[in-house]
């Protein structure tokens, strides 16, 4: 059959992903893949300096996605089906362009690790993120902001005359164009991908780029890769070099053979051709391949240990089996981004497709015969000069206009298309695309300064030349707003500070709706300067004006304007900011106060249900903490690697065993002896 794109509906148990938090993202987050790297690691030189490369101060502009729960209903969701007589590849162009699934006709064999459910969890660098499939990550270390995000999509010429997806959008975090085309060749077993970012600016761009496939886990599955070693990166932040396939005496080609999530970064020989394959007990599975622009290769495990599989079970359907994660990137690990001069561009072509080996030799002890048949079995099923030639081929068509729109993203793109005037053949930012977020940057561009307001939740613009825009602009509350987070994504938090306070001044021509963010930043600002009874006071008047704002829209349920609804799950954020603080600043009553009047827009979120048995700790009420627990709770958006419902449940334990006394080392033995972490709370991604 001639190879085809068309539209299709994917109907799964999804959990809804409901409302973007409203505060701006000033932290840098739990970030995990930060490390310190010792003088004498023996880093390559290149290396040790992109891993230093522009770490993110923050995630903004983009907004954190932590409104999602964890009941799932039927959802019908739009999906794109690019099809050939041997492969069938499902797109989901609403959640990050993922590619949920990958059929080969033949063997009627799935590829892919296929998620039977959509439950979102905390790993995207702005939260919600899914697991399965074959993932883009584009911006910074992890699971990109676009994951559950839209991509805009369309039917373009392929390059052997066919039709070829093209996914495409601009990435916030460092303002970057990028597309990725999907097609199949006909007669081919596999789904070829060309990708290409584009650098539009006057200056060099930190690069980050991995894509990332889910794969079937099972007790002989094998990883493989052209490496004889591997940067180990576990959750205790250290990397260091290991050799491969065995290592600390296991044989971590077995992702099953280890206890605790970690990655494998595999030291792929320059001049060696770039794969990574995924393969059962029968030898079969699926293989990756790339031109060389693609250095990286990498296995990710979750382990045999009790938090890897909580976790598994966590993301999917109890039941439905366990996945592993094989990776391709710009940079030998995912610590790494690589500069991107201004007008240049990084583009290279993957390939993905059905592997068949020999099993007896796959799972053989003699890793060097392991790796040469999977290199032989690739060389016959997609030699390397043919993948050269489809990627040379695909150059011109990257500049091809799409003839038909299938599925819109986000206007940003479009916003500074107006700004600037760029002309980015291939992937068009029309002004058809903008919408109301992007409404008051239009009107800041145009007329200089910002609609009247004030700062109401909404999206927030923060790259260098929106910022030259603001300093223009006559001063007023959402401008000196605005500008604030301008300079404290810029690393000028002193400018910032100064910015918050002034939009502060305006306060008596103000309602209390327009001094809420500011004093909630200007309250994070004191919390990083380690001034918690400041930030207490600031979080305080916070939450006093978010109430005030929340009261009045509150009696108008119907009121169609989105800046009222948003007000409503304002404070409820606040809260669980300003509870922690407050109790970082002994101020133990007024936490169980803004606890108790607080009403969360979801009862049973799990954040709360931590918070007071937190606040009942400090009280010194351990009894009634722990009775929190044994009723159980769940907290949805639980970030990857945070440890805090284990950190609070030992705490309890200890003050149950101390009994009023003090909390010796001995009293913390007893504590875990007597008092073990049930399973239901192990979330715990390294050893302690």
């Amino acid at each position: 059959m001639a190879t085809s794109v068309r539209r299709t509906t994917l109907t799964l148990p999804a959990a809804h992903l409901g409302p973007d938090n409203p505060l701006p993202a000033l932290r840098a987050g739990h970030d995990l893949h930060r490390i310190e790297v010792p003088q004498d690691a023996g880093l390559p030189a290149d290396m040790a300096r992109q891993i230093g490369c522009a770490p993110l101060r923050s995630v903004l502009p983009a907004p954190l996605r932590d409104g999602y729960g964890r009941a799932r209903r039927s959802t019908d969701l739009d999906a794109l089906v690019i099809e050939n007589d041997r492969l069938r590849a499902t797109v989901l162009p609403g959640l990050g362009g993922r590619v949920y699934s990958l059929h080969h006709k033949p063997t009627d064999r799935e590829l892919l690790y296929r998620n039977p459910v959509l439950q979102p969890a905390a790993f995207a660098l702005n939260g919600a993120w899914f697991s399965g499939g074959i993932e883009w990550n584009i911006g910074a270390t992890g699971h990109t902001t676009l994951s559950c995000a839209p991509l805009h999509a369309a039917r373009v010429p392929a390059p052997d005359g066919g039709e070829m997806l093209r996914l495409w959008e601009w990435e916030r975090l460092r303002d970057l164009p990028f597309q990725v085309d999907l097609w199949l060749p006909e007669g081919s077993d596999f789904l070829h991908v060309g990708v290409r970012i584009r650098n539009p600016h006057h200056h060099t761009v930190p690069v980050y780029w991995w894509s990332n496939t889910a794969v079937p886990e099972g007790e002989r599955t094998r990883v493989l890769a052209p490496a004889d070693a591997a940067w180990h990166f576990g959750y205790e932040r250290t990397l260091r070099r290991v050799p491969v396939p065995e290592a600390d005496g296991t044989d971590r080609s077995y992702p099953l053979r280890s206890t605790y999530p970690a990655d494998y970064f595999y030291d792929v020989p320059d001049g060696a051709r770039r794969w990574v394959t995924s393969l059962d007990a029968d030898g079969r599975g699926l293989v990756q391949t790339s031109t060389d622009t693609l250095r990286g290769r990498k296995l990710f495990l979750w382990g045999a240990g009790r938090a890897g599989r909580r976790w598994q079970r966590w993301l999917t359907e109890p039941g439905s089996g366990g996945y592993a994660e094989i990776q391709a990137g710009l940079a030998r690990t995912q610590l790494e981004h690589v500069p991107l001069d201004a007008g240049a561009e990084f583009s290279w072509l993957e390939a993905y497709g059905p592997l068949d080996a020999d099993p007896a030799t796959v799972h053989g002890a003699d890793w060097g015969a392991a790796r040469a048949e999977v290199e032989a079995r690739l060389q016959s099923a997609l030699p390397r000069s043919e993948v050269e030639t489809a990627y040379a081929a695909w150059l011109p068509y990257a500049d091809q206009e799409p003839k038909e729109l299938l599925a819109t993203g986000s206007g940003w793109g479009a916003l500074e298309a107006a700004r600037t005037g760029l002309d980015l053949p291939g992937t068009p930012f029309g002004p058809a695309t903008l919408g109301a977020e992007q409404e008051p940057w239009l009107t800041l561009l145009r007329t200089g300064d910002l609609p009247p307001g004030g700062p109401v939740p909404g999206p927030v613009v923060t790259a260098p030349a929106w910022r030259d825009l603001l300093e223009s602009a006559p001063p007023g509350p959402s401008t000196d707003y605005h500008l604030g987070l301008a300079q404290w994504q810029a690393g000028d938090r002193a400018q910032a500070v100064r910015s918050w306070e002034r939009a502060l001044g305006h306060a008596a021509d103000c309602p209390s709706s327009q001094l809420c963010l500011p004093l909630y930043c200007l309250a994070v600002a004191e919390s990083e300067a380690g001034e918690p009874a400041r930030a207490a006071d600031r979080y305080a008047q916070a939450c006093a004006a978010a109430a005030q704002a929340a009261s009045a829209p509150a009696q108008a349920a119907s009121a169609p304007d989105p800046a009222a609804r948003a007000w409503r799950v304002v404070l409820p954020a606040l809260a669980r900011e300003a509870v922690p603080a407050f109790l970082a600043a002994h101020r133990t009553d007024e936490a169980a106060q803004l606890l108790t009047s607080l009403r969360p827009p979801d009862p049973t979120d799990g954040r709360f249900r931590l918070l007071t048995a937190q606040v009942l700790l400090a009280q010194g009420r351990p009894a009634a903490a722990r009775d929190i627990f044994e009723t159980g709770f769940d907290i949805a958006a639980l970030r990857e690697g945070d440890e805090s419902l284990a950190t609070t449940w030992y705490a309890i334990a200890e003050q149950l065993v101390a009994g009023g006394g003090p909390v010796t080392k001995e009293v913390r033995a007893a504590a875990r002896s007597a008092h073990p972490l049930p399973e239901r709370y192990e979330y715990r991604m390294r050893p302690v």
